[in-house]
């Protein structure tokens, strides 16, 4: 997948400073250790002096040459067991003195034999989805802010049936917290109808930030937001043209919301249906939050999607009055 230059270079800055820090760690480790244990630097230099000797041995005319890197070789393994018997008489790990970086496989490096590796794949990924939720207040909202206060008690109709807010939303509250918990990248899509102020969003962010926490990729943006970013990077010339598309494809969750806002032409349409009929068919879980009913969402989208929608993704109606209007309201009277 291509990414932006921004992008590599901040991952790049990142792996540098994880590698600094691990050797910097490394050295502090050292200094206190052989100022506390002596003896161990004199064994770094002994060995040190076996291994030039070992070098130059291979470089000398003699016919002793294999004997003398036998006789080096024994002594490199002597030192080698003093020193970690020092260090484990003195409560150390045989591995204390190793630089230790947060890969192993790299050493914090990006690549192996000239391959990328996994560690600098999973960083990439991150980087985008930090950048694309960069917009997002993803830390504004949790499930312990969610008030069913504003909701009412007294039953409304629906279609046929009388049904109150409070218990409604009180319904919708306990699964999307179950959901969180307990998602994974094979959980079911969700579709959040209801009007403005209805706390559609409010519980979107608060999955998304469960779910990051649990360590799964999430990528939240409005429709607006999404469509703007990939409209601008039709016209881009560099190799991330298609890297925010592969996102929003591939990642583990994907939270699209206000879908019906956004400006439509047919490029948006066009990419709102590959990206949510790609993840269908991956059975990749996306959850949608709209203002739209059902035949408006026909109106806007092309009808397969619509009917994709109503048969893969569950839907979760929200009811009541409109909460930031109600909170706006509660702000002027204590004013």
């Amino acid at each position: 997948m291509g990414y932006s230059k921004d992008i590599y270079d901040d991952a790049f800055e990142e792996l540098k400073a994880r590698r600094n820090k691990a050797e910097y760690d490394a050295m502090i480790k050292h200094s206190e250790l052989i100022k506390k244990l002596p003896r161990v630097q004199e064994i770094e230099e002994s060995l040190a002096k076996t291994s030039t000797m070992a070098a130059r041995a291979v470089f000398a005319d003699r016919i002793s040459v294999r004997e003398m890197l036998e006789k080096l070789k024994t002594q490199n393994l002597a030192l080698q067991m003093e020193l970690k018997t020092i260090l484990e008489k003195n409560g150390y790990q045989s591995d204390y003195l190793d630089v230790h970086y947060s890969c192993k496989e790299c050493s914090d490096k990006g690549y192996i034999d000239g391959k990328m590796c996994l560690c600098l794949k999973k960083l990439l990924r991150e980087k985008a989805y930090d950048k694309l939720n960069s917009v997002s207040p993803l830390s504004l909202s949790d499930f312990k802010t969610f008030s069913l206060d504003y909701y009412s008690r007294e039953p409304i109709r629906e279609g046929e049936k009388m049904i109150s807010p409070y218990t409604r939303m009180e319904k919708i509250l306990n699964f999307c917290e179950s959901y969180a918990v307990n998602f994974t990248p094979q959980s079911r899509s969700i579709l959040f109808q209801g009007g403005s102020g209805l706390g559609k969003t409010h519980l979107s962010l608060a999955i998304a930030k469960e779910v990051i926490n649990n360590g799964y990729g999430v990528v939240y943006a409005s429709a607006p937001d999404i469509l703007s970013k990939l409209e601008s990077e039709r016209f881009n010339d560099d190799k991330s043209t298609d890297a925010t598309e592969n996102l929003l494809k591939e990642c583990d969750l994907l939270i699209i919301d206000d879908l019906g806002t956004e400006f439509l032409t047919q490029f948006t349409l066009s990419k709102i249906y590959n990206i949510i009929n790609t993840r269908m068919l991956l059975k990749k879980p996306i959850i949608i939050s709209t203002n739209l009913t059902l035949k408006e969402l026909e109106k806007s989208y092309h009808q397969r999607l619509v009917s994709r929608i109503i048969g893969e993704m569950l839907r979760l109606k929200f009811i009541g009055r409109d909460i930031r209007q109600m909170q706006y309201n509660d702000t002027v009277k204590k004013g």
